[in-house]
């Protein structure tokens, strides 16, 4: 069965933990994350069947009140996103890189899911927002031409979104570099 991922960004970290508390008190989901990230905001991704996803996001934004900042809900999010922005990811190999970055955490996730469903790749990491300023960025491998297709299809959706910083593709990257990246 195919998961749906949800997401509530607040400008205050004391609102932001209540509101995961009744988000997940509210419906049926699980916690993929609850954590500050700069600069000093709350992030509650949740997960779940898509109903039960979006009640969860509707009551974090209703709970945030003044302090609600963002949120999305992904059907059917492409399920390599959810180690991804645990930081769980171990690719079997690296080939070539791409990189895309964002000032906007929700935009990222909807481009990370856009991204891996675009061919075979295998995602790094998504880091949204810890000790990086309150941006985010979505790191991933495959052949050459699988990671221009991802970030093709990530730039595309940044481009409706908006708040793209960069995106760039590394086809050889340096086994030095590498390292940095795991």
């Amino acid at each position: 069965m195919q998961k749906a991922i949800g997401m509530v960004e607040f400008n205050s970290i004391a609102k932001g933990i209540y509101a995961a508390d009744q988000m997940v008190k509210i419906s049926e989901v699980e916690i993929v994350t609850a954590t500050t990230s700069c600069p000093g905001k709350y992030i509650a991704i949740v997960t779940g069947d898509v109903a039960a996803v979006e009640d969860s996001v509707r009551i974090g934004e209703k709970m945030a009140e003044e302090f609600f900042v963002d949120s999305i809900v992904i059907p059917n999010v492409e399920p390599s996103i959810f180690p991804a922005i645990t930081g769980a990811t171990m690719p079997s190999r690296i080939q070539a890189i791409g990189i895309m970055e964002s000032f906007s955490l929700a935009t990222m996730i909807i481009c990370a899911d856009q991204i891996m469903k675009a061919g075979e790749l295998e995602a790094i990491e998504l880091r949204l927002g810890n000790g990086i300023g309150g941006k985010a960025y979505f790191t991933y491998t495959g052949d050459v031409a699988a990671v221009q297709s991802g970030t093709d299809a990530g730039l595309a959706m940044a481009k409706k979104k908006g708040l793209l910083v960069n995106a760039e593709v590394i086809p050889s990257p340096s086994d030095l570099v590498i390292p940095a990246l795991l």
